[in-house]
């Protein structure tokens, strides 16, 4: 069978190879698509990856969408033609204390494994296997958007850290501002409009598919500069999400007070900025206002992704999705688009 497969540490080595089917003994699904996201770009450029022991080259994909083709006996869980996403990362061996715990986006010593990222092949192939207890159903309703699932996972995990840090004292927000409009920014939005909060989206473009889905979904699009739009706004909650270093500061200083902001872009190292770090300590401190990171996520949050996307418009997934690429073709999903959005590989696996 056919896999989208790379050298991790070497530029330039995206391929289409013939790899082996899947070995029994868990799901065997048929896969229908993979999202491409900067962690695969990065990957392709020889930045980050790790190949399965032994193994030179690594199958990427970990947004992954699939059918399944055979279910093990006697499991009641999943049958055949359920539409299903793999989870990408799994617990260490050891185990540390998080991973132990199910909480395996928490891992504390970084010995845990990630499908199509590090040391496990990933779903970009036409057919892949998975352990039922890392698959999740979907709504068949979500055939041809279901591929959305594992980003919208990262942002339902970074909205229940935010709520739980909220929860610490009384805690009825009411705004939010989300930096970025690309796909994790969207369905950051998204989750908060599901919320009943008055949702508000800053990027820098002024045309094409991002103004228009944050408007279709009821929010607010702004294009302006973040101080402008913070002094406007003072949010409660601000959900960041381009890892741009200067708008991760305006972030932290902008908010109202008790407010909250979740860091869910990464930034690349090297860039320096000159901040007040005395004048953001003495405001963080004096309005008792939250900084954190969150990356990934466990079962918990696939779940509750997966109940968001259900009772969402389909019309507006299917906006999110600005080309489809085959696979055969796959290279092309990684070069950039002037307006993309969500780019997405469909693989066409054979029965």
């Amino acid at each position: 069978m056919r896999a989208l497969t790379v050298a991790p540490g070497q530029a330039n080595s995206l391929l289409v190879t013939e790899v082996p089917d899947p070995e029994p003994g868990g799901l065997v699904v048929r896969g229908l698509a993979v999202g491409v996201c900067g962690t695969d770009k990065e990957i392709a450029r020889g930045e980050y990856g790790q190949a399965p022991s032994g193994r030179e080259r690594l199958v990427l994909g970990h947004e992954s969408l699939g059918e399944v083709l055979d279910a093990p006996e006697g499991g009641d869980q999943f049958t055949a033609g359920d539409l299903v996403v793999g989870v990408v990362r799994r617990p260490d061996p050891v185990p540390c204390g998080a991973c132990a715990a199910g909480e395996f986006d928490m891992c504390r010593n970084g010995r845990y494994r990630e499908r199509g990222i590090k040391e496990l092949d990933g779903y970009a192939s036409e057919r892949w296997s998975v352990d039922p207890a890392y698959a999740v159903r979907l709504d068949p309703r979500l055939r041809e958007t279901g591929v959305l699932l594992e980003p919208t996972s990262v942002v339902a995990k970074a909205w229940e850290q935010v709520e739980r840090i909220g929860e610490r004292a009384w805690f009825e927000p009411r705004r939010v501002l989300v930096t970025g409009a690309g796909p994790i920014g969207l369905l950051a939005a998204l989750l908060g409009q599901q919320r009943g909060l008055d949702v508000h989206v800053l990027d820098r473009v002024t045309s094409g598919p991002k103004p228009r889905l944050v408007r279709q979904l009821g929010a607010t699009y702004h294009s302006d500069p973040i101080e402008q739009v913070l002094r406007r706004l003072e949010p409660d909650i601000v959900l960041e999400a381009t890892g741009v270093g200067s708008l991760v500061f305006d972030a932290m200083a902008g908010t109202a007070a008790y407010g909250i902001v979740c860091l869910t872009g990464v930034s690349p190292a090297g860039r320096k900025l000159s901040v007040d770090a005395g004048g953001l300590n003495r405001e963080m401190v004096l309005e008792n206002d939250v900084v954190l990171g969150s990356v990934n996520a466990n079962l918990r949050h696939y779940r509750a992704a997966a109940d968001a996307l259900a009772k969402t418009d389909l019309d507006w997934l299917h906006g999110l999705i600005t080309r489809r690429v085959p696979l055969a073709e796959a290279e092309k999903a990684f070069e950039a688009a002037e307006e993309d959005v969500k780019v997405v590989i469909t693989l066409g696996g054979q029965d």
